[in-house]
This record gives C-alpha cells, structure tokens and sequence, in this order.
C-alpha cells in the first residue's frame, strides 16, 4: 500500500502530519466507530452521503478490493463503471497519503517460494516449532537488532514479553548476542528454556554432521526472567546485566516483537528514562489495549491537538490487516458473508433483549455452509437466547441480499483504519523527539505475512548516514 515514509521528514513536518491525521479521523470518525454488527440496527448504510451509496452498490468483492483499496489483483486494470463522487475519491487519496508506508524498503525473492511452511532464509533447527510467520518476524527483526547492537555498542539485548523465546534463541544461538528475556507467564517461560536445550543440542548434531561448518564467536543461549512489567513502573530486573556480565560496562538495547497494548509504552519509557539502555526496536500490536490515559497521547503535542482521542474502536479497527482482507476479496470467498449474518443476528437479538448489545459469540464454525436461519439460530443459542424464537424469514432474506453493501462498509473501515496506526506511531516518534532523542520508524515485515510491520527504532546518539543499514536486507 502506498504512504508517507516516517524516515527523512523533520520534526516539523511530523508535527503538521499529526495535525493532519487527526482532522481526518475527525472527519471520518462516524465511519471508524462504526462497529459492522450494528449494520443493520443502526443503518450505517444510510450515514454515508447518497452519492458514496451510489458508486458502491453493486460492486462485488473484488471490485472493492480494487477500486476502493486500491489493490488489484495480478494484472487487473482498475476500470471505474461510473464517476465517483469527488468525496469519495478524496477520502481514498488521502488514507494512502497520509499513512505510513508498510512497503519494505528491501526487494528480495520470496523466502517461501520453494516450501510455504519453511523459510530459506533460517536453517532447519531455528525453524522446527516456529510457524512461517514468525520465522519470517524473528529473522527480519533478530537481524535488524543485530546491525543495531552494533551501530550502537550495546553489550546485551533485553527482549521484553518474549513468549516462547522463539526471537531470542535466534538472537543469542543465531547471530552470538547476549539475551535477557523477560516474560511474565511461567509456563512460556519452561516451555522456552525446553526448546533453549532442544536447540543447543540439534545444533551440536548439525556442527557434528557438517565438521567444515564451524561457529565462530560464543554460543549464548537466553538468559530467562519470569517478571511481569508494569508499563507505569520501572522495571529493575530489566535493567540488570545477565549473569558474569560486567554491570559498569552495560549497554542495553531494548526489543520487542509484538509487545502487546501497553508493554510498547513500557520499552519508550524505559528507554527514555534509564541511561544504560542506549537503544530501542520495538513492533508493537494490540493498541485496543492502551490504557485510557497512560498508553496514549503519549506526546506534548499530540496531547494538545483537538480531535486526538481514539476511543477503544478506533484503536481496535487499526489492529486490522489491510492486506489479508483485501486477498479475501479478490477471491470473493463464501466466507465473506460472515460479517452480514452477525449484524442479522444482532438484529434479532435486540428485538429479542432490547438491553443486550453487541455481545460477543463465540465462532461459529462453517459459517459459510449454514442458512442465514441456521446461523442465527445458533447464534442465539451461543448468547443465552432460546434457539427456537419465531424468526422473520423475510427481513433475513433482505439483510442477506445487502451482504455486498456490508462488505463495502467494512472495506471504508479498513481503508481507514491505518490512519489511526499512523497516528498512535507518530505519537511515540513525537515523545521520544521531545525528550531529544533520535527516533524512526521503519517497514521491517512484509505485510501480507505480518501487518503490524512497521518497527520503531530509537537511539541516543544520531546514527546518521548509517542510519540506512538498518532498512537492507541480508544477502
């Protein structure tokens, strides 16, 4: 998808970007506060202008996945059936650029082309246990904190809410770093020092079977910490060097993959107030689960800007992936028509318990293969409702026929929904410039495997031109 690059704007033009993000979302807030079960009891075809209404009805799923998020499928030609409305258009120019860019700077060969669960770029034993995904995450990300552990000096990283230790073991068993990881669940935590052994011991039986292959430098395995970090405390055991290391000498560099809701706030913090950490690479996700003061506005400036508040919707709808929906179009599958029979459901629902809103039902499988009575039918029964309440036949019938209309709704969510990414990205660029230090924010994944791709990298020091290092990708 097209956008703006955070890397090479000043501090100036991010500051009028700010400005600009948060007119937008309050232009367009009644469309991504929207929630797409209350499609039909709150008529939210009926609150877009008749001109939008016109040039998106009727159009099917790929259409929409070309037209309007602008991402045609292989050698299709984008070919308008009518002139869209100005508005319209407007909207669809300006989401593309005024979001950052989730476009790698890096152009290199598919690392799954030759077999979809593995990738060519790790050898067998860092991948056993390791979904394509995250080999793809913990690759790209352990390499870019390598290059930055070194740009910077650092003597150890710290790798906060690691999990499995899936990163770390790359890191420290891969690439020779020294690795703290912290984790607050136990059982994550046995279950990582578990695959710490199995892999030190399929990496003996590798370096045995292939003697020419020999490993240079020290072989550190991850020093693991059970520790929840509260994100409005410092956290000491954090701070404090691995065993056998010098702690007058520390230099820590920060990293997290994925580090959910508040845990990101947590790593700028600590970054910002602890001299010994010297540097940050932090992807975070989960933004529905910032805390409401505390995990954003973070900035001065952004804190004074008129329209700044992102509600819980908001934020949820920008954990969305933008790319993986879009392929769900362009194939037009059954299994599109999920969201149409929910918000059908919440109709019946409410005449049913008139208090009872959007309540959460548990997935329903095969959606795709059910009658919209049958799927409602359920539904009743997975909220508590008698399962055998006289249905309206006919009113379905109609609901159903709008399938298409609710997908193009949900689609003018999506199209936004990076805006507010941006703007809780640039928030976090904005306090970590304030406080004088170097930030920015770089597309490391390839959004079809990971949409939360964009990482954000601090330092105290300006690394300058060799800044650009970090955006290569290794041969």
């Amino acid at each position: 998808m097209p956008g703006v690059s955070a890397r090479g704007l000043s501090h100036e033009a991010r500051r009028q970007l700010a400005v600009n993000l948060t007119r937008v979302v309050t232009l367009y807030r009644s469309i991504l506060d929207a929630y797409i079960i209350e499609f039909f009891t709150d008529n939210l075809w009926g609150t877009l202008p008749c001109s939008w209404q016109e040039a998106l009805d009727g159009l099917n799923p790929p259409q929409l996945a070309t037209l309007l998020l602008g991402m045609p499928g292989e050698g299709e030609v984008a070919r308008y059936r009518s002139v869209w409305p100005l508005t319209l258009l407007a909207l669809k120019s300006t989401a593309y650029a005024l979001a950052f860019t989730r476009t790698p700077g890096f152009q290199t060969p598919s690392e799954f082309l030759e077999n979809p669960s593995q990738s060519s770029r790790l050898t067998a034993p860092f991948r056993k246990h390791v979904r394509p995904k995250k080999q793809h995450e913990i690759r790209r990300l352990g390499e870019l904190v390598k290059k930055l552990s070194d740009l910077t000096g650092c003597t150890q990283v710290v790798d906060v809410g690691s999990g499995q230790g899936h990163l770390s073991r790359f890191m420290s068993l891969g690439l020779g770093l020294m690795v703290k990881s912290i984790e607050g669940d136990q059982r994550l935590v046995e279950r990582a020092q578990r695959l710490d052994q199995e892999l030190l011991q399929a990496l003996q039986k590798e370096e045995k079977r292939n003697p020419q292959v020999v490993h240079t430098g020290p072989r550190h395995r991850p020093h693991h910490v059970v520790r929840w970090v509260d994100p409005m405390a410092l956290c000491e055991e954090l701070l404090l060097p691995v065993e056998n290391s010098p702690q007058s000498e520390a230099r820590l560099l920060l990293t997290g993959l994925h580090a959910c809701g508040d845990l990101s706030v947590a790593l700028l913090r600590h970054f910002s107030c602890c001299p010994e950490v010297a540097a940050l690479a932090s992807v975070g996700c989960c933004y529905m689960k910032l805390s409401d003061p505390g995990g954003y506005p973070l900035s001065q400036w952004v804190a004074g800007l008129p329209g700044r508040e992102l509600p819980y919707r908001l934020r949820e709808g920008a954990c969305h992936a933008l790319e993986e929906y879009a392929e769900r179009l362009q194939k037009a599958g059954p299994g599109l028509r999920t969201h149409c029979y929910r918000a059908a459901l919440e109709t019946v629902i409410r005449r049913a318990r008139p208090e009872l809103r959007r309540p959460g039902v548990q997935g329903i499988p095969r959606v795709h293969e059910l009658k919209i009575e049958e799927y409602v039918q359920r539904g009743l029964q997975r909220v508590g409702l008698d399962p055998n309440l006289p249905l309206n036949l006919a009113a379905l019938r109609a609901h159903q026929a709008q399938e298409n209309r609710v997908v193009a709704f949900f689609s003018l969510a999506l199209l936004l929904a990076p805006l507010v990414e941006t703007l809780i990205l640039l928030d976090r660029l904005l306090y970590l410039q304030e406080q004088g230090f170097h930030a920015e924010l770089l597309p490391i994944f390839s959004p079809e495997l990971s949409p939360r791709n964009l990482v954000l990298v601090a330092t105290k020091r300006p690394l300058g031109e060799t800044f650009s290092v970090l955006e290569t990708e290794d041969s």
